[in-house]
């Protein structure tokens, strides 16, 4: 039968047809959208400055913003550049998110596939994720001091229990009927793991860890504000003790949108590994 005498090839092309049509105009007019909300914050912020409704030395005019990110890029801020703060920063957060990880995926696992491991270390990971960062800091620079160890670890612990918890989330809403089925093939215990639980329960895992990069972003001023002598946060917090918001803001831009930058990053290397996840 010919492509012209089939009766569902009219359907199915004008059914493609009006995807096609459709989805670059929505994809623009997302970007146009966003677009427009960045440029209304700029505005808005230029009209505040110029018009003097702010005193500048609370908010800065976004030219002023502009030359202190230039000189901070060129001559740097207390004997670093820009880059140099980043690069510390971006350090420490990527470390510790890493261990975080490595220890919280592998561990909500076990807790979300074994009653008893839940039973026993549920209560850790609840008494300790209220805990306020600055309350914890106190204690493991009392434990590990003022260097890089203690900085790290908050850090870590500040990532950890989204990450457990939400693969241990992804674990529990796994389909049952999935793991009977594997079961029924002779699947060992390995294959459910690799090719049940974590392809299913991937995407939950991966919006848990977009989550805690985020609260671990959050807390990164709080842990460089010890004995640090670079980093954004540090370069946030001393900026402030002398009433620079021209770099004290352009800072929170910077780190705003590397954080965006990452997320970025992440929801891409999802596309490689779960092309099946909605990211």
């Amino acid at each position: 039968m010919s492509v012209e005498a089939s009766p569902m090839a009219i359907p199915i092309s004008a059914d493609r047809t009006r995807r096609g049509s459709w989805h670059l105009p929505t994809v623009s007019r997302s970007m146009l959208l966003s677009t427009l909300t960045v440029a209304v914050l700029l505005a808005a912020w230029a009209v505040v400055t110029e018009m003097g409704w702010a005193n500048e030395l609370f908010l800065p005019k976004p030219q002023a913003v502009w030359a202190a990110f230039v000189k901070t890029m060129t001559k740097g801020y207390q004997g670093a550049t820009l880059l140099q703060h980043l690069g510390a920063s971006l350090s420490r957060i990527l470390v510790a998110f890493a261990l975080a990880c490595l220890v919280g995926i592998p561990l909500g696992v076990l807790m979300g596939v074994s009653k008893n491991a839940r039973a026993l270390l549920n209560p850790l990971i609840e008494f300790y994720r209220p805990l306020p960062p600055l309350g914890l800091y106190t204690l493991l620079v009392m434990w590990l001091g003022i260097g890089e160890s203690s900085k790290l670890s908050l850090l870590f612990l500040a990532g950890l229990p989204g990450i457990v918890i939400s693969t241990i989330q992804a674990v529990t809403s796994v389909d049952p009927v999935y793991v009977r089925a594997a079961q029924s093939l002779g699947a060992t215990r390995r294959h459910l793991l690799l090719h049940v639980y974590l392809p299913a329960a991937g995407p939950l895992i991966l919006a848990g860890m977009r989550i805690s990069l985020g609260f671990t972003y959050t807390v990164l001023v709080a842990a460089e504000i010890v004995a640090a002598s670079a980093g954004i946060g540090w370069m946030i917090w001393d900026a402030a003790k002398f009433l620079l918001s021209d770099v004290v803001i352009m800072g929170l831009i910077v780190l705003g949108l590397t954080g965006v930058v990452l997320d970025l990053i992440m929801r891409g290397i999802a596309r490689l590994l779960m092309p099946w996840a909605r990211t």
